[in-house]
């Protein structure tokens, strides 16, 4: 088992309680049963829903000074993205970026895949990955969840693998409750989900989340796109919002130093606000904060950039790209992670844990 990545040093800054009561959003009126809109092709998305609903900051657009040559935060069909791992590899080659990290939900499938003996030559550098949804009880978060990227980790160390799939068994279990729900509301998408489960579902190792429920309710006709069913039926307070299961920041952060894994704190908008709960948990092992996220404009990418330098947290960066409102192209056209940060993340992950290139380079 790997050894664990040197735990950053804290520097102090005025102490801010976080934590309080937990206070479930007001439900919001209930969709008509069985209404049907038009389900236009390419529109909504599995990342659309999060970033307007509370991912995406709204202030100044962040303008890349030079195409990425990284992107340490994608997803594949190995959870709830929609390309196969080789296939976002290859395009995220083709736009220029010559480090990636795959970072399915609960889930090294795709890396493991990517990785394996007599796997396809990779046109760029690969880093194994992982995005845990952790609980966070009695808070004021989003949905209740803080999520922690693992880069890095060792993609045949048993013990993780067998905490991922303790995940992925909740992640069934609320998937088949969701559909349960959808369907005494009166928006049954039970051939839709039998459909999905005996293609992309029955892939060993792959994760189930919302945004495949979300595309059954686009393919029945019951949602114009992902983000439509997501806000008026799946997210936290709408009508079949199942809650979830699963491990917390802390269990989650220990799990990936295990596995000689980064720990990094995902696309949180509110690391400055809530600078306590981010300074604890540096303390039990958090490395590396996602600054250079696609969705935060200059103020947000600023101010969690404050926070790392703070807490001597790594930047990361990434387009959190899954895929439904457009080509990998389009995501990374608007995403800026600037080289520097880039190989300060890749010296702090270490050469072992990134796979090179077996193609030749192209003159």
């Amino acid at each position: 088992m790997a050894a664990p990545l040197p735990k950053p040093k804290a520097e102090p800054r005025p102490a801010e309680p976080q934590l309080e009561p937990s206070r479930e959003a007001e439900p919001a009126p209930a969709a008509k049963p069985g209404s049907r809109t038009p389900a236009p092709g390419g529109e909504g998305g599995s990342f659309s829903f999060k970033s307007d609903s509370y991912r995406r900051s709204a202030g100044t657009p962040v303008v890349p000074l030079y195409p990425s040559r990284c992107d340490f935060h994608t997803h594949s069909r190995r959870s709830d993205g929609v390309m196969e791992p080789v296939d976002l590899v290859r395009a995220a080659a083709a736009a220029g970026v010559r480090v990636l990290a795959l970072t399915d939900h609960d889930t090294i499938a795709g890396a493991r895949e990517l990785l394996a003996p007599g796997a396809p030559a990779l046109p760029l550098e690969v880093i194994a990955g992982v995005e845990i949804n952790t609980i966070v009880r009695n808070s004021q978060l989003p949905e209740g969840e803080l999520h922690v990227l693992g880069l890095g980790v060792d993609v045949n160390d048993e013990e993780f693998e067998a905490t991922l799939d303790r995940q992925r068994n909740y992640r069934f279990v609320r998937f088949q409750r969701i559909v349960d729900r959808l369907r005494v509301l009166g928006f049954p998408i039970d051939d839709q989900a039998d459909e999905f489960l005996a293609t992309q579902g029955d892939v060993e190792g792959a994760s189930l989340g919302r945004p495949q429920v979300a595309r059954c309710l686009v393919a029945a006709g019951f949602a114009s796109s992902v983000d439509d069913a997501m806000q008026r039926l799946l997210l936290r307070g709408r009508p079949a919002y199942v809650p979830r299961e699963g491990l917390g920041p802390t269990e989650a952060i220990s799990a990936i130093r295990a596995a000689g894994g980064l720990p990094s704190l995902a696309h949180f908008a509110e690391a400055d606000k809530r600078f306590e709960m981010v300074k604890e948990l540096a303390s039990v092992g958090l490395g590396a904060i996602e600054v250079n996220y696609l969705h935060f404009d200059v103020e947000t990418t600023a101010s969690v950039g404050a926070v790392a330098r703070d807490l001597r947290l790594i930047a990361t960066g990434g387009s959190d790209y899954h895929g439904d409102t457009g080509t990998y192209a389009d995501s990374h056209a608007g995403l800026f992670i600037p080289d520097q940060t880039g190989m300060d993340l890749v010296s702090a992950i270490g050469k072992p844990r990134i796979v090179k290139s077996l193609e030749p380079a192209r003159s």
